[in-house]
Formats: C-alpha cells, sequence, structure tokens
C-alpha cells in the first residue's frame, strides 16, 4: 500500500500556489518576466514556510522546455523531474551533512562545465549557516561570479550565522511565518479536494497548533485524519493535540461574568481531575478574552473567525470591556509567573481569583445590599456633598478633568483648596504663578468646576503659600520619582553593567527617558 504524505502531495508546483509569502512570489515573478535574473538567492525562514518550495519552483521556472517564465508549464521532462527529486542539473546539498571545506571544494569543482540538460545548472544549498568558516571562504569567489549559466539557491533558518560576505552576494527573500486565518483556508481547500469530512473548530486548532508553519500543518493533519479515522473531528483533534474542552473555558467565563468564585474553582477542579494542562488552559482562556473583546469593538473581525458568534454575544452582553482587557492583562502576568507558582493548579487558581478579585476602577460594587434597600440620592443632596469633599488629592483629580484651555488648566493645576465653607471653596495660588490669576480666568475656573461638581460653587483665590502641594507640585514631584527609578533600573540592569565594565561606558542621564503609566 502507497500513500503519499499530505504535506508532499499538496507542495506548490507553481508561485500561484504558494500562501503567505506574495512579496516573494512578486519578485521572483517580476524578475523572471523581465529576464532580470540574479545569480544568487537567499531564501530565510522558520521551518515549513516555502523556502526549497520556492526554490525549486524557481528552478523550474529558470528551465522549463518551453522557456523561463514565471509560469513553468509543469508538463515537460525537464519540469516533472524536477518535482520528482531527479533532475541531473539541480543539485541540492544538505549543508548540515556537509559541513568540511573538502566537500565544498568537491561540489564546486563541476560548476564550470555547461548543465547536461537545462538552461541552468542549479546549487540548492539548504541550511547553508550549517557550513564551515572554511567552506564559506571557499564558496565566496564562485557565488560572487559564477559562471553565466550557473544559479545559486541558498536556504537557512538562521541567517544570523551566515558571514555578511555572502548575504551581500545575494537577493535576500524572509519568508514570514504563516497566520492561523492562511493555514486554516489552505487545510480547508484541501481537506475538500480530498474529500474528508471535518469541523471548521478541528481545522483552528491544527492551525494554531502549527505555529505559523504550513508544514507542520499539513503533518498534524495527516495524523489527526489517522486519529479520528478517516475524518476531522473537533474532540479528536482536541484529544490528540492535549488542548483543553471548550467547554472548561465557557464555564471560566461564565463564572467571571456571575463573579462566582465556587463556580471557578468547581470548574478548575474538574479541569484538574482529567490532567488538565493549566498552561494550555490560560493561553485558550487569554485568545477566548480576545474573541469577546474582538465582539465588542470589531465584530465583523471575530465573524472572519468562524466561531460561535450566538455564544459570543450572549456572553459579551455580560462582560464589558474594561473587565474583558484587565482580565486579559492579569492572564497574561500569570502567564508568566505561572511557572513560579508551588503547581500548575494553584497558579491557575490564583489567577481566576485574581480576575474575582479586581475590576476597573469606575465600577463600583455596592456589596451584600439588596437594590430594595440602597437609599436613593437625590441631585440636590449629592451636590452639597461634592463641594464638602473638595480636598488636596480630589482637587487634583479634580483639576486633570476639568474641560478648559491649557492656560486655564495651568491655573488649576497650581492652587490648593485651604477650606470649604458652604458652596465656597478657598484656594492658594503658588506665589510664583501669581501671574496667571485675573478675574476673568478666575469666573472661567469657576464655571468649569460648577459644571464638574454639578453644583453652585463659588471659588475664592488669594496668593500665597498653601501647607500642602499643588497638583502641579504632585506631578512634578512624581516625574522624578519616575525619572530617579528608571535611571536606577538602568543602572542596575546586568547587560547595562557589563557594558559598562566591558568598555568603560557611562550613562547620559538625560538620554534616559521615561514613558507615561
Amino acid at each position: 500500500m502507497s500513500y503519499q504524505a499530505l504535506a508532499r502531495k499538496w507542495r506548490p508546483r507553481l508561485f500561484t500556489e504558494v500562501v503567505g509569502q506574495q512579496h516573494a512570489v512578486n519578485a521572483l515573478s517580476n524578475a523572471l518576466e523581465s529576464n532580470r535574473v540574479h545569480h544568487a538567492f537567499l531564501f530565510t525562514g522558520t521551518r515549513g514556510v516555502g523556502k526549497t518550495t520556492l526554490a525549486r519552483i524557481l528552478a523550474k521556472a529558470l528551465n522549463c522546455e518551453q522557456g523561463a517564465s514565471s509560469t513553468p508549464c509543469n508538463t515537460c521532462a525537464t519540469c516533472v523531474s524536477i518535482d520528482e527529486g531527479r533532475f541531473i542539473d539541480l543539485i541540492e546539498v544538505d549543508a548540515a551533512s556537509r559541513t568540511k571545506v573538502d566537500d565544498t571544494r568537491e561540489l564546486l569543482d563541476n560548476v564550470q562545465y555547461a548543465p547536461t540538460r537545462g538552461s541552468y545548472k542549479i546549487y540548492l544549498i539548504d541550511e547553508v549557516h550549517m557550513l564551515s568558516g572554511h567552506s564559506f571562504n571557499a564558496l565566496l569567489k564562485t557565488l560572487e561570479e559564477p559562471p553565466p549559466h550557473v544559479k545559486f539557491l541558498l536556504a537557512t533558518t538562521d541567517p544570523q550565522k551566515l558571514p555578511m560576505t555572502v548575504l551581500s552576494r545575494c537577493l535576500q527573500f524572509n519568508l514570514k511565518a504563516l497566520s492561523v486565518d492562511q493555514i486554516t483556508g489552505q487545510i480547508e481547500y484541501i481537506l475538500e479536494q480530498e474529500q474528508i469530512p471535518f469541523d471548521a473548530a478541528a481545522v483552528r486548532l491544527i492551525s494554531q497548533s502549527a505555529d505559523g508553519s504550513m508544514r507542520d500543518a499539513l503533518s498534524v493533519l495527516d495524523q489527526g485524519i489517522a486519529h479520528g479515522g478517516g475524518e476531522v473531528r473537533e474532540a479528536s483533534i482536541r484529544d490528540m493535540l492535549g488542548t483543553i474542552d471548550q467547554a472548561y473555558i465557557n464555564d471560566l467565563l461564565l463564572g467571571l461574568a456571575d463573579q462566582d468564585g465556587q463556580a471557578l474553582l468547581e470548574c478548575v477542579n474538574r479541569m484538574n481531575s482529567v490532567a488538565c494542562d493549566f498552561s494550555s488552559a490560560l493561553d485558550e482562556l487569554l485568545r477566548a478574552l480576545h474573541y469577546l473583546a474582538l465582539y465588542h469593538q470589531a465584530p465583523k473581525a471575530l465573524e472572519a473567525k468562524q466561531v460561535d458568534m450566538k455564544w459570543h454575544r450572549e456572553l459579551g452582553q455580560r462582560l464589558d470591556i474594561e473587565s474583558l482587557q484587565l482580565f486579559y492583562q492579569i492572564g497574561l502576568l500569570g502567564k508568566r509567573d505561572l511557572p513560579l507558582a508551588p503547581d500548575p493548579r494553584s497558579g491557575f487558581e490564583m489567577i481566576m481569583l485574581r480576575m474575582l478579585a479586581f475590576r476597573p476602577a469606575d465600577q463600583q460594587v455596592v456589596a451584600d445590599v439588596p437594590q430594595a434597600e440602597q437609599p436613593e440620592t437625590s441631585k440636590t443632596d449629592e451636590a452639597p456633598a461634592k463641594v464638602a469633599a473638595v480636598s488636596a488629592h480630589n482637587w487634583s483629580e479634580l483639576a486633570a478633568r476639568l474641560d478648559v484651555s491649557a492656560l486655564i488648566r495651568e491655573l488649576a493645576m497650581n492652587v490648593v483648596p485651604t477650606t470649604v465653607t458652604g458652596e465656597i471653596i478657598e484656594l492658594t495660588l503658588d506665589a510664583n504663578h501669581e501671574h496667571l490669576l485675573n478675574p476673568e480666568r478666575r469666573d472661567t475656573l469657576a464655571a468649569a468646576v460648577r459644571r464638574e461638581l454639578d453644583a453652585d460653587v463659588k471659588l475664592s483665590i488669594v496668593v500665597g503659600r498653601a501647607d500642602q502641594e499643588t497638583p502641579a507640585e504632585i506631578r512634578d514631584r512624581h516625574e522624578i520619582e519616575r525619572q530617579q527609578a528608571a535611571h536606577r533600573a538602568i543602572e542596575n540592569d546586568p547587560n547595562v553593567k557589563e557594558i559598562i565594565n566591558r568598555f568603560d561606558a557611562t550613562i547620559v542621564p538625560e538620554s534616559i527617558q521615561t514613558r507615561d503609566p
């Protein structure tokens, strides 16, 4: 019984079949059509993104018996033999197994001779970074000035290890890792052509597990078809990959929406009973939070991911966007700290409890008071309370919220409340900023404060020196503290210390900049 792996059977044979590398395809096609093909190409990128595939298609395009073009015929003897890996003028070399300089010299001994069958003799050197330094030296001269009938196609997953002398002699194409959507589309197309039943959710799981590699995705797909008895179903793929059942993630999200700590812990207990990988579970939870955030802010983008829109709509209405963002941030930090926990389960439980404990600052929760028993507060009752609550700290927050011009805001930032009597707020203006005060600006500031507090207040501003810091002084002090903290962090950084010691370097304080929190 003969079976060809999907990764081999569905390897692209034309530029138009290549997925996700349009920048490289366009450049190579244009070069072929204009007959401006360089003598050396370097294809870089992670495993399974199409480096050798593009090189082989380029070899066919150059040697096709119908003439060099961006669309080789795929039917002539040359195209067929290249596809089958038996074309005599395409010399494929695995540099990992031929690292010695003698191997390279032996390889280059025949460069001077004309091709046997094709228009060009093509050297395809895979994992070229594995060559030794002497091997690179032996290659350099030929790579720089090869005979007109020779082309070099180099491929590597680690271009940083190549000498600059080699990089400078090649046209370099950096191939990108494929997106989940690109891999998903290709797998669905293959399954339809192979007439294999599948679930969209199962295909997406395979795409996510491939980490940007089409070859890895097709290898996992082969395994999934065998595991599922000729079908690709979500339950089977989850079982094969060891990923968590989506039902657990749904229960966790419902527990967060209901603020039900007991339900969260019971769900974690069920997950532990099936030997769940809590690190993977956290990844799935973060992905679910991402999708719910998309529901709120970009629903069309969520629809494109082929998810259950009804479920996301129902849960999205119970979790606001601010809470989702906070949960996501807590989850990201928890992912970093999870390996430090005494055990994965307790670490995961603490992440869930942390999500339960915190809410965005503007969400006020009144605990243990039934709605009917909460006292009603009229707008009239609230106004005096707001005025009476004005303090130095509150004034600083109030000044930052005022909808005023920059000049009026600067006046507000340099005063501090000293006394509050009834509806009169007495403010002291720092003497160094007396030039900011005039009756018109005072009245404008008072009007803005009345709008913000929704109360009929009057402002009395005197010039002097208050016992408390003004908002501007608080702001400046915080900035100095942040700058000092940043300077200490730079000084204590081990990498910076090593640079200082090794190169006798110094830190320029003015070059250290802090970002707004």
